[in-house]
Parts: structure tokens; sequence; C-alpha cells
């Protein structure tokens, strides 16, 4: 499960993170971004709305790479599971976290910041890693560092945080990652109010971009 993640991960390259407060939201979401070319989305557990619209939109839209982030308990990854989601995520490296998610068969992407928190992520199977928060870490400098000692086991990663339309590209030069997240194609004041046309512009305008990019690479 974890390969096929990665290579749609890999395929897609952005990674929305979502904060949604009213799970009514979620459908017109879900549907905005598929119609602006992203087929994935991450809805974070920080809201009492978050199962609720994971199941909304693995129902309706099963085409939908749908990640739940946020994950800092065992019952939040069960939860997540439940619900629906293909993939879980956390900002952090919690064992009981990821435990959980192996048990259940849920693929997990726990968060890293350092060598030491890479090295026991790795320990526990885990072979795609969210690097966050990412630019003010130390930025691409600092993941090409950690990849030197690492790129040899095959890791994977998704950096997240501080990543926007205009350094996304710098990230994805490096072939270790899969895909990042990012927060400001669906701003939660635009989901509050939604804006589905700014976010179906943003996202529009993320995509493009990734597919010039990947275009100079070929």
């Amino acid at each position: 499960m974890m390969d096929s993640l990665i290579e749609r991960l890999s395929s897609i390259g952005l990674v929305p993170v979502v904060v949604l407060d009213d799970a009514s939201q979620a459908l017109p979401l879900a549907e905005t971004l598929l119609a602006s070319g992203c087929p994935c989305m991450e809805i974070t557990f920080r809201t009492t709305a978050a199962a609720a619209a994971v199941s909304a939109i693995a129902s309706h839209f099963p085409e939908m790479l749908l990640g739940a982030g946020t994950l800092l308990e065992p019952d939040q990854a069960s939860r997540a599971h439940d619900a629906g989601a293909a993939f879980g995520v956390a900002p952090g490296f919690d064992p009981e976290v990821a435990n959980r998610a192996r048990a259940i068969g849920l693929p997990f992407v726990p968060g890293v910041s350092t060598a030491s928190e890479m090295s026991r992520a790795l320990a526990l199977g885990c072979r795609l890693l969210k690097f966050f928060p990412a630019e003010t870490l130390g930025g691409v400098k600092l993941l090409k560092a950690l990849l030197g000692v690492f790129r040899h086991t095959g890791v994977r990663v998704m950096p997240t945080g501080g990543i926007n339309a205009d350094n996304i590209g710098s990230w994805l030069q490096i072939p270790e990652v899969a895909a990042c997240g990012g927060s400001w194609v669906c701003e939660p004041k635009l989901i509050r109010s939604g804006d589905w046309r700014e976010i179906s512009r943003r996202t529009s305008e993320a995509v493009q971009s990734l597919r010039t990019f990947i275009a100079t690479l070929a």
C-alpha cells in the first residue's frame, strides 16, 4: 500500500492541507480541488468536523487521494481509517500512533525534523516521512544534508510548512521528495467564506506551475 501511495503522490506533487470547521463544506471543497486538477487533499484532525468530512469525501469522491492529518493519538488513526482515509499524517513522530496505523493497515506518514527522528521512523518501517516545519527548520539545505546520510535507505519525503507557489519547485527538485504539503491553496479563511473561486484559482495556478516545472526536468 505504501508503494502505491508514494507513486500516486509523486504523480500529483501537491497535497493541500485543509482545516475544516464545518463538515458541510467538505464536498464543495473536494469538488473544487478535483475540478481544478488536484485529486489529493489532507484533512487535519484539528477540529471535530474532520472525521465526518473525511467520510463524506471518501463516499462521494472515491477518486480523491484522501489523507487525514494531525494524527496525534492512536485513536485518531483508527477514526481516520474507519472514516475512509487512504493515508494518515502527523506533525511529529509518535511510535504508538505509527504502530496503531500499521496494525490497522493505514499507510502512515510521521513528521520528522532531525536525524534521530528519521532513524527511529525508518526503524518502524515508515518509508515516507513528513519533513516539518520545512522552511522554518532550514529549508532545502537542511533536507539535502539529512538525505546525505539517509538516501541509501530509500526514504521518500513530503516537506510541509512554509511551502507555497513561489518555492515549491526548489523542493521538488530533490529526487527523494514525493510531494509537498501546503495550506496556501486552501486557506481556512477561504474555506470559511466559501470562496471556491479563489481556491480554484490557486489550485489551478499551482497545478499548472507543477506541470511546467516537471516539463523542465524531462
